[in-house]
């Protein structure tokens, strides 16, 4: 088979392909990942590159303007390599920028500080634990053998028994305790199996590590469990993303040929980048890791063990296990010591995963008497209503419309997407972009921002379509009615960034979607929004959402503001608490189990909820007496 030499700019990444190889799964395998909603299916129309020489065959034409066709675009999911290829990822597609990540991660950091002095069960005691031993020398006269020995004087210095040892700790033990003159660190599970011997006193270097494996991103912490300080975090989006944006797309990938082996390769590839990043900041050694305690969605857990996700996504929805589980690390691909365990933390259901319950135990609801919802905002929503005696909880699917996909000028939150803005009386927009760059495009953030104030300006009804508004900004084009956010030379891609009606709708459904099932939840067990004491927001997009522009458009239910609060990526949070604390993995396990899911994917309530959701901010005045009376006043 032929192949061909593929160089990405900018950077300069240069990767070996064969002929015919699809140039979405070349950028992935060269560590380049483009945005791609569908997952590579040619519907999204997000992944478009510039072939700056040579020859590609197809590229999906139809979905490209003439202009761009003539400038060299073509969509990377449909082009297939014909030859050497130099290829541009226009600004439009990279998908490179970590800023928004780091940002959030140094607020999570704070968050977590505040945690461990509020969640009750937090003690400092590691999953695994080091002694060090001082053993007599074997004579003559007292020859048992090593690991006897060994089991011998622990139990004399520490009054513990350890049960069992590591085949890979035998192999070495002989040699290993004569090298280090029977002074040696045990490193001990919580069954009592040894499984690192280590020559010399090492208590003091014992590290853990605390992994949130999201749909989009991935945030790894180093943490030094002598004292529960996190010495560094990195993150970077998950490289999943490259076969497609939510769990759905992804499970239906996993099914084709080697699909459930590439993306096990994917996240465990992002994974050990991440490790390798947090170990070099702080100058740790990976044999020095003793476990890595890690939280995912359902989908997310299977995708990382190599366990085929189908049955999630089909009726009754059973995921192989939503038990904690406890395996070597480097059995799945993760580069760590041979001795290092992976933790993971128990989920509930096909689409309520280990994300929730960490969020669940980090935020402390299972010991408190107010009751308390608990939305967790992505690609896909969760959420929990409940208090101490009793927690349900519901997923629903609300579509990558926050996460940039199915937008037609939608990103991520990276630099140059618009996250705020306001519109004046004149219709004209003030646009704040993250890192004050020239606009890409916009975020979920600024949708929200967007739309609340399209509507409250009057350029929009609450059905989401276009009033006869008198502004050069709003237009027609193919048939389809537009605002104009930014022209054209005020971007960095050198195109109008806009708006349309059918970016509204997407929007409208996705945040229907989200709302029907906080509906469904609370009817499920007989309480009104006005029940609630308080409610807590996690999720990425939860750190920079305004609440009352979430109202306005219906995303949230109307409330008191004062009652609203930000735990950002819960997920993480309940990972690193887990990893510090014994008491707190344990505690995992209670609350996985003390929640009822509530199915929604059949359920008739939900539908109909969601149907009366798909409206600017509902169809129901009396859920929304202010905004309504707002929206009034200003006619």
């Amino acid at each position: 088979m032929k192949e061909y030499k593929v160089i990405f700019y900018p950077g300069e990444k240069e990767i070996v392909a064969p002929e015919n190889e699809n140039l979405l799964r070349v950028a992935a395998a060269a560590g380049l990942y483009i945005t791609a909603s569908c997952g590579g299916n040619q519907t999204c129309g997000k992944c478009k590159v510039i072939i700056e020489s040579g020859k590609v065959e197809g590229g999906n034409l139809e979905n490209l303007s003439f202009e761009e066709i003539k400038r060299g675009y073509r969509l990377a999911c449909a082009s297939k390599i014909k030859s050497d290829l130099a290829v541009r990822i226009p600004v439009e597609s990279q998908l490179s920028d970590k800023r928004v990540l780091k940002e959030a991660v140094s607020k999570r950091l704070i968050i977590l500080e505040q945690l461990k002095n509020l969640s009750s069960d937090y003690k400092l005691e590691p999953l695994l634990k080091k002694y060090y031993l001082e053993l007599p020398l074997p004579t003559l006269e007292d020859h048992i053998d090593d690991w006897a020995r060994i089991k011998r004087a622990f139990k004399q210095k520490y009054d513990l028994h350890c049960c069992s040892i590591s085949f890979s700790c035998l192999k070495v033990l002989p040699s290993l305790l004569r090298k280090a003159d029977f002074k040696v660190t045990l490193t001990i599970c919580q069954n009592g199996e040894v499984v690192k011997i280590e020559e010399g006193d090492q208590t003091k270097e014992h590290f853990g590590l605390a992994c949130d494996i999201g749909t989009t991103s991935i945030y790894v912490s180093l943490i030094n469990l002598l004292d529960g300080k996190i010495l560094s975090t990195s993150s970077d989006y998950n490289g999943q993303i490259a076969y497609g944006e939510d769990v759905i797309h992804r499970i239906t990938y996993s099914q084709k040929g080697d699909g459930l082996k590439t993306l096990q390769k994917a996240v465990t590839k992002t994974i050990n980048k991440l490790i390798e990043d947090v170990l070099k900041e702080a100058e740790v050694s990976k044999e020095k890791v003793s476990y890595l305690v890690a939280a995912g969605n359902t989908t997310m857990t299977h995708l990382l063990l190599g366990i085929n996700p189908r049955y999630i996504r089909e009726a009754p929805y059973i995921p192989a296990t939503n038990s904690p589980l406890a395996i070597k690390a480097f059995e799945i691909g993760l580069n760590l010591g041979e001795h290092t365990y992976l933790y993971l933390l128990p989920g509930v259901a096909s689409y309520v995963g280990g994300d929730i319950t960490s969020g669940i135990l980090a935020t402390d609801i299972t010991r408190s008497d107010d009751l308390t919802l608990y939305i967790d905002i992505g690609t896909n929503a969760e959420a929990v209503v409940g208090n101490k005696d009793w927690m349900v909880t519901a997923a629903c699917s609300a579509g990558p419309a926050f996460e940039g996909g199915t937008i037609k000028h939608g990103m991520r939150a990276t630099t140059g997407a618009i996250e705020q803005v306001e519109i004046g009386s004149d219709y004209e927009p003030m646009i704040i972009t993250i890192g004050h760059k020239p606009a890409k495009g916009i975020c979920g953030v600024g949708l929200i921002d967007l739309v609340a104030e399209m509507l409250e300006a009057g350029i929009i009804n609450q059905k989401g379509s276009f009033n006869e508004v008198n502004s050069a900004r709003i237009r027609t084009k193919e048939g389809i009615k537009e605002y104009v956010l930014a022209f054209a030379d005020e971007t960095d891609i050198e195109k109008d960034i806009v708006i349309t009606e059918p970016d509204i709708d997407d929007l409208m459904r996705a945040k229907g979607a989200i709302y029907a099932g906080v509906s469904t939840l609370l009817n499920s067990v007989g309480l009104a929004i006005s029940d609630i004491d308080r409610v807590i927001i996690a999720g990425n997009l939860g750190f920079h959402i305004e609440i009352e522009k979430a109202i306005i458009i219906g995303l949230f239910p109307e409330m008191d503001y004062s009652k609203f609060s930000f735990v950002g990526n819960g997920s993480l949070l309940g990972a690193t608490l887990s990893a510090c604390s014994k008491q707190m993995f344990e505690k995992a396990q209670q609350v996985a189990g003390s929640m009822t899911n509530i199915e929604l994917s059949d359920n008739i309530s939900f539908m109909n909820e969601y149907m009366a959701a798909l409206f600017l901010p509902h169809t129901e005045e009396k859920r929304f007496p202010e905004v309504f009376k707002n929206l009034r006043s200003r006619i």
